[in-house]
């Protein structure tokens, strides 16, 4: 169970074993984003000419994603973000509503907060443009203090005095950390990155991600590399499936044939699949299992909006291709 303590079914989520001093189960810390998905262009997009697409979506997306997916498995969260008066705001607001999330962690402002992805979306992968107005974060050390969560996930690479300081707090109260990458600057190379995945207990970059962060030239070289920082490694490759490695015992795990319509959130479900297990006490390749599933499951419908509640994940587990 790593040093929380705190563990759940993995289906149905009974809590054994409750720390009397623990707080929420599961915390998110990010930005939302308003994702406008344009599926199936009709070619490539270059400079200097127009492509039309045949299908658009606005969809909530950002750090929504792994905290609508966590709820909708059936855990405790609340997801420490901002919104303002703006259109985009407030599109991903009534969504975190119709999911039911707790709104304990919003901060509302009297100003628009734009947060804003164009995502061109085809079956094999996507290309974005994001905006975002600029606001103070709030202190993730303060957040951790407050919720005292069993798991804190972080949507995206971040590092620095501050970041580092707030990790080692989770480290002091216990909570277990799950830390994506995304298309973040930063290498091994950067100061105080390699200090920052050393208090990270589960890292999970995709394939280009893992090869950029490392500089390496291939996912195993990448696998490898991490794997001595970073207690759980766990890297998307998409179509080819993921791999894992946790105290130095690596498990591969093939994708789940299926007809993509859009990627667009599949990442973020993917996480949430392995956390879900792994709170529940899982070993690594049921975690990778769960992790497959969701992502899985997520790439047949727009955004993520195929996210799977408990009962849908038992029936993508089904079809995981185990090896």
């Amino acid at each position: 169970m790593g040093r929380s303590g705190y563990g759940t079914r993995l289906i149905g989520l009974e809590r054994t074993g409750d720390d009397p001093q623990r707080g929420r189960e599961v915390l998110v810390v990010g930005a939302y984003f308003a994702d406008l998905v344009f599926r199936n262009l009709e070619r490539a997009l270059r400079p200097g000419t127009e492509v039309f697409a045949e299908a658009l979506d606005l969809l909530p997306g950002g750090a929504f994603t792994p905290a609508m997916a966590m709820h909708r498995l059936g855990h405790d969260v609340v997801w420490a973000t901002d919104f303002g008066t703006d259109l985009f705001s407030g599109q991903v607001l009534a969504a975190a509503r119709a999911e039911g999330l707790d709104e304990t962690g919003f901060r509302h402002h009297p100003g628009p907060l734009r947060s804003v992805t164009v995502a061109l979306s085809s079956p094999g992968d996507r290309a974005m443009i994001s905006y975002q107005d600029q606001i103070a974060d709030q202190p993730l050390a303060a957040l951790l203090r407050e919720h005292r969560p069993a798991a804190l996930i972080l949507p995206q690479l971040q590092y620095g005095e501050e970041i580092l300081a707030a990790l080692r707090v989770a480290r002091q109260l216990g909570t277990e950390v799950l830390m994506d990458c995304q298309d973040m600057p930063g290498t091994l190379d950067t100061p105080l990155v390699r200090e920052v995945l050393a208090e990270v207990d589960i890292f999970a970059p995709n394939a280009d991600e893992a090869l950029r962060l490392t500089g390496t030239a291939t996912v195993d070289d990448a696998l490898h590399l991490l794997s001595g920082l970073v207690r759980t490694v766990v890297v998307k490759r998409g179509g080819e499936g993921a791999s894992a490695v946790r105290d130095g015992k690596r498990y591969d795990l093939d994708a789940v044939p299926v007809e993509v319509m859009d990627t667009t959130g599949a990442g973020d479900c993917f996480n949430a699949g392995f956390l879900h297990a792994h709170l529940a006490g899982q070993k690594l390749p049921a975690c990778l299992a769960a992790a497959v599933a969701c992502g899985a499951a997520t790439t047949t419908g727009p955004g993520s909006s195929r996210a799977p509640d408990a009962a849908g994940l038992r029936e993508w587990l089904a079809r995981v291709p185990h090896r």
